[in-house]
């Protein structure tokens, strides 16, 4: 008689911190409708430790499957289902993106599948959904507007920006799709340098004054029938709790804000993850994108190599040095003491508190 066994998953993750926490992200994103437990586990089982080449792989077989799955669904009639893996694809192939050089054209192609599920699921739920493009400078900002009706009553909104690394899709699971269920509106967007806008503009970087950009958006939705001008918040995730506290300090129509995390200063925020300042070092420990392909992988591991050639090219500098040098700049500074509004930040034991 043959053995019988529950299965062949393990909950088992990576010794990698970096790729272990990148699949606590993904898993996270299963309350939301946007993974399944079971199969980042099963991909999780597949991918090589530490190696970005083998994370990519694995996540785009998965996004390119639940894709096609999805189109036959629909084509057969089953719109929430094809709805559900859509939404899935969108997410898988962010999970790709993240660990695709910035330089890689790959990186485009990912963002744009994603961004193309995406678009086929909404077309499946019950809320509103419209995206457009705004002018700003010499780029366009995306922006997704959706409403948790179609009337034209007047609502409190919630603007949501990302950080570094995540997009406007995984924003709307992981926090827009649930401000829609209790009765918001919804507008997410990015500004320069973020993942959504290199999809477009592979020269566009980051840039400290982000109460501009926030600016165009407000405008742009303080001016729909649907908002409620006296009522609009700003949320702002990773990277975006400077972000949006910068735009906070600097915007008075933004009524409320919800910084996580709530950064003063970039530079600072950066450098303790690393445990020196770069801007400090001497030169001959500087090194350019150039510099990373020659270093070997014992020394410079493939993953730091990505997360050093990502952070340059992201700031627009040419080296790492002078990434941190630029990197000062990021702060909100006595503009800080400006920002009258109610203000939302993670507190003690994981709850909320005053920021």
């Amino acid at each position: 008689m043959s053995e019988i066994k529950r299965g062949k998953t393990r909950v088992k993750g990576f010794s990698d911190e970096e790729m272990d926490f990148q699949l606590i992200r993904q898993m996270g994103s299963s309350s939301f409708m946007g993974a399944s437990v079971g199969e980042c586990l099963s991909v999780a089982g597949r991918i090589k430790e530490g190696s970005p080449g083998s994370w990519v792989e694995e996540f785009k077989k998965l996004a390119e499957w639940q894709e096609n799955d999805a189109r036959k669904r629909a084509h057969k009639g089953h719109t929430i289902s094809a709805r559900d893996q859509f939404l899935k694809a969108t997410n898988s192939y962010r999970a790709a993106e993240y660990y695709t050089g910035i330089l890689d054209p790959e990186h485009r192609e990912l963002g744009i599948k994603a961004r193309h599920c995406f678009a086929e699921a909404m077309h499946n739920l019950w809320h509103t959904f419209e995206e457009t493009m705004l002018t700003y400078k010499n780029i366009d900002l995306p922006v997704y507007f959706m409403s948790p009706g179609p009337d034209v009553t007047e609502r409190k909104t919630l603007m949501i920006v990302s950080g570094f690394d995540g997009t406007l899709e995984e924003e709307y699971l992981m926090r827009g799709f649930s401000a829609l269920e209790r009765g918001y509106n919804v507008a997410l967007f990015a500004g320069p340098g973020q993942m959504d806008i290199f999809r477009y503009y592979s020269n566009t970087r980051f840039e400290p004054d982000f109460e501009n950009p926030t600016k165009t958006v407000l405008d742009y939705v303080a001016g729909r029938p649907e908002v409620d001008g006296s009522k609009i918040a700003l949320m702002g995730i990773s990277f975006g709790g400077y972000f949006a506290t910068r735009a906070a300090a600097h915007v008075p129509e933004i009524k409320a804000l919800i910084a996580n995390s709530p950064i003063l200063r970039l530079h600072d925020y950066l450098t303790a993850f690393i445990g020196y300042d770069p801007a400090e070092a001497p030169d001959d420990m500087n090194f350019t994108i150039e510099d990373i392909a020659e270093m070997p992988d014992q020394e410079f591991p493939p993953e730091r190599k990505l997360a050093s050639e990502n952070l340059i090219a992201r700031f627009g500098e040419k080296s790492f040095k002078g990434t941190f040098v630029y990197l000062r700049e990021f702060e909100v500074g006595d503009a800080v003491g400006n920002i009258r509004c109610p203000s939302l930040g993670p507190g003690r034991r994981g709850r909320g508190g005053r920021a």
